[in-house]
């Protein structure tokens, strides 16, 4: 599959995580391979999914808390439109990067069924677990260590 880094179809956990090559809902060009050497949160969301709302706030504190880190995060949009997106992250106060994924390209790569799903990828390119659904402060706590990791 072009833009992807693994061999497979589908983002699998232990092995390279797909590449994002995406512009952002700001009309920015981001890739995460730009991203390498920073633990990485990918969230995949749309402005009309309750639990997303629900977990943007957990994103949000997150980010901030491990700012030290290096931590990013990368939304991408997942059957939603840029308008309503926009307004739905500005109300969330989500300052992090989302970006459009026409023809649901980096949905497939990533194997993604329905928002919210989050991936964490060490500072190595290495996708090292997944969330399917929304993500707790618990789901948070256990997954966050494998990709902090100097």
């Amino acid at each position: 599959m072009a833009g992807c880094s693994s061999s497979t179809a589908v983002a699998t956990v232990g092995k390279p995580a797909p590449d994002i090559a995406a512009t952002t809902l700001d009309g920015r060009p981001i890739d995460l391979a730009s991203l390498r050497g920073r633990p990485v949160i990918v969230n995949f969301w749309a402005s009309w999914c309750i639990p997303c709302r629900d977990e943007f706030p957990l994103l949000r504190s997150t980010e901030q808390a491990h700012a030290a880190d290096r931590l990013a995060i990368v939304g991408v949009l997942y059957k939603d439109d840029a308008d309503p997106a926009r307004a739905f992250a500005a109300s969330m106060k989500a300052d992090w990067p989302s970006v459009l994924d026409p023809g649901a390209r980096l949905a497939t790569a990533y194997g993604v069924v329905a928002p919210p799903q989050t991936y964490f990828i060490d500072r190595a390119g290495m996708l090292r677990s997944r969330q399917i659904g929304e993500m707790l402060q618990v789901d948070l706590d256990r997954q966050l260590p494998a990709i902090l990791a100097p």
